[in-house]
């Protein structure tokens, strides 16, 4: 009954098990393998468990590590064992999280990039381009601020991602991108904006917002909703909305 009931489970132990004692010159009974069988499931599900829960505190701290490390000392310079003394585990216990430094590199900006994409998408409500693009800047600003580190990696690290990730990551990025382009460019239509070139516009907005991180910790004479009300000001003359509008 466990063999038929676990069967995909337990014929890889099963298999396993012969090929053990065909070493041995002898083979199972019928009824000891089954015994065995259930023993290695049993044990094998434990493990999994244990694993699994000790996997969902250190995984985080893996990914945490290689984000302050990156930041710190770029990702060339950082190796994998300076990863592992971060967290706390010998360095072998890493490739239990990650296959390797490239594939944590690039899983830490998939997620920063998903993520805003995700919150923007998820806060944008208006259809008036002027209200919209405030409310991207509000968006991209209170995401980005807290999170320095994160958008150094996004985007400085970039030479260093496989030529594959690096397509990937890329049409993330040109995905965000073409969200306040397309903004611009309604306004642009309904004489709202005065702009020649909403695509060059959009990148000149993008890299103003991006120096915000670079500069701000919260400590300085403005608050960080000051902050964010002084870039939305500036973004609308960038794109000619009179101040009455503004």
């Amino acid at each position: 009954d466990f063999l038929h009931k676990n069967d995909s489970c337990s014929s890889g132990f099963t298999a396993a098990l012969q090929s053990l004692c065909a070493l041995f010159g002898k083979r199972l009974t019928e009824f000891y393998l089954v015994l065995l069988s259930e023993q290695v499931f049993i044990y094998c599900c434990v493990m999994a468990r244990t694993s699994g829960s000790h996997a969902l505190k250190t995984g985080p701290k893996v990914r945490q590590a290689a984000l302050k490390l990156f930041a710190l000392y770029g990702y060339a310079a950082v190796s994998m064992r300076q990863i592992a003394a971060e967290v706390g585990v010998q360095v072998g216990a890493l490739y239990n999280y990650t296959p390797d430094k490239q594939s944590l590199l690039y899983d830490l900006m998939h997620a920063h990039l998903t993520d805003l994409l995700q919150t923007w998408r998820s806060q944008k409500t208006d259809i008036a381009p002027e209200k919209l693009v405030l409310q991207f800047v509000t968006c991209h600003l209170n995401y980005h601020l807290d999170k320095s580190e994160a958008v150094f990696i996004a985007y400085m690290e970039l030479r260093n991602l496989s030529e594959l990730n690096f397509v990937k990551i890329e049409t993330l990025r040109k995905n965000y991108e073409l969200e306040l382009e397309s903004i611009i460019t309604a306004g642009q239509r309904t004489r709202v904006f005065l702009v020649e070139d909403p695509k060059i516009t959009s990148f000149a907005i993008l890299g103003m917002l991006k120096e915000v991180g670079t500069w701000f910790d919260g400590e300085g004479r403005l608050t960080k909703d000051e902050i964010i009300a002084l870039y939305c000001d500036l973004v609308l003359r960038m794109l000619g909305v009179p101040a009455s509008k503004s």
